[in-house]
């Protein structure tokens, strides 16, 4: 089943240990719950015009909160770490991050 590009891709994700894998060419993204890594890799070959070597993809669980004495859960969301080719352009948007 295909999905839109726009889709997969929900936000790039700004930290700093993020911001030091952009020297490797290693972009962090949150991304769809029920998105693939081909999905990933579709996606960002699509809407940033780059080619795609890896993806690494990342369960992350809602955490445990507290408001006085009411308890409860923040969203669960996927991480993926996308790794671009060696001959690849970079991407844009985290150029202007430094």
């Amino acid at each position: 089943m295909s999905k839109i590009a726009q889709d997969v891709i929900i936000r790039p994700i700004i930290t700093e240990e993020s911001m030091l894998g952009i020297a490797d060419k290693k972009y962090t993204f949150a991304v769809a719950k029920d998105a693939t890594k081909i999905d990933v890799a579709a996606a960002c070959e699509k809407l940033f015009d780059v080619k795609v070597k890896s993806v690494n993809t990342i369960n992350c669980r809602g955490k445990e909160r507290h408001y006085g004495r009411f308890s409860g859960y923040t969203a669960s969301w996927k991480k993926a770490i996308v790794t671009l080719t060696e001959d690849s352009k970079t991407i844009e948007f985290f150029d202007g991050m430094f």
